[in-house]
């Protein structure tokens, strides 16, 4: 599973160099500084890439004594440097919108170049959707934010090539800047979105509800023997989620029966949730606080 997300990681590389040689392109041939921002993106799309890149193979190393939970929040920090990435984008951005402002210069429709700019656009859209459904399988914060990235840039460079068709058929020179600071509010937002996400699973977010009653009710289901659950806790770090709870049994139940019980919740909640690490407090009865999860 971390070797597809490491592969994934290389293309969205390649794929972002190949990207923004075009974008560099179908600017040079254009002068539109709209164009030039929607470059600018894909520059950090690349310096993204590589870093995800390098956070996946971090998170693949295995648990040691330093990191006995392992390195998968790794990947939330690169997503949020990745966002700060985005920012930075955005600030340069509105400097090229100001200065183009300033400094007015004719924008042409240049077929070839407006060609480079569709098929960037068309890389970009085919390998973001590529890896946001990826990422859902692989459970990956890293892939996730490079897949939303690039969704941002293909939404960009969309307004971008209408607005400077508009913006040359009119004559109105002020439209390509103008333009060119909507892209840099699109990015900004995109970035905030981003950052606010990461940091989510770095706060240790508890997993969805949905997920929530999917692990409630397989507890229940698998806990035969056992009188109740109570104080379930869970967190996501990365593709691993964390279960905790305690498991309310018979006062006079044998140590290895409790064993037994436990194993097979553990097997049904790793079968259902994926890579997970499961801690089980077993609990005598006349510890049962009457809430939580009743074992039917």
């Amino acid at each position: 599973m971390q070797d597809r997300a490491s592969f994934l990681a290389l293309g969205t590389i390649a794929i972002g160099l190949a990207v923004l040689g075009l974008k560099f392109g179908a600017y040079w041939l254009t002068g539109s500084v709209a164009l030039y921002s929607d470059a600018l993106e894909s520059c950090v799309n690349v310096v993204a890439a590589l870093v995800t890149f390098g956070a996946l193979r971090v998170s693949a190393k295995p648990a040691d004594a330093k990191h006995p939970y392992g390195h998968q929040k790794i990947e939330y920090i690169a997503a949020v440097f990745e966002g700060a990435l985005i920012l930075l984008a955005a600030v340069i951005v509105f400097h090229a919108a100001w200065e183009s402002w300033r400094n007015p210069k004719p924008v042409t429709i240049d077929a070839l170049g407006v060609g480079l700019n569709v098929a960037a656009g068309l890389i970009n859209g085919g390998w973001a959707a590529l890896l946001l459904a990826r990422a859902r399988t692989l459970r990956s914060p890293a892939l996730r934010a490079d897949g939303q990235h690039l969704m941002t840039d293909v939404i960009s460079s969309i307004g971008v090539l209408a607005a400077l068709v508009i913006a040359v058929a009119t004559g109105l020179s002020w439209l390509d800047p103008l333009l060119a600071c909507l892209v840099a509010v699109n990015i900004l937002v995109s970035g905030w979105k981003l950052m606010q996400q990461s940091f989510s699973g770095l706060l240790d977010e508890a997993a969805a509800p949905e997920e929530l009653d999917r692990i409630r009710a397989l507890i229940a289901l698998h806990a035969e023997g056992a009188i109740e659950a109570h104080d379930l806790r869970t967190r996501h770090s990365g593709r691993l989620t964390f279960i905790e709870f305690h498991l309310v049994v018979p006062g006079d139940m044998r140590v290895d029966r409790a064993h037994d019980i436990c194993d097979r919740i553990e097997a049904a909640l790793k079968e259902a949730v994926g890579s997970a690490l499961i801690t089980i407090h077993v609990e005598p009865e006349n510890k049962a606080k009457h809430q939580g999860i009743v074992v039917l």
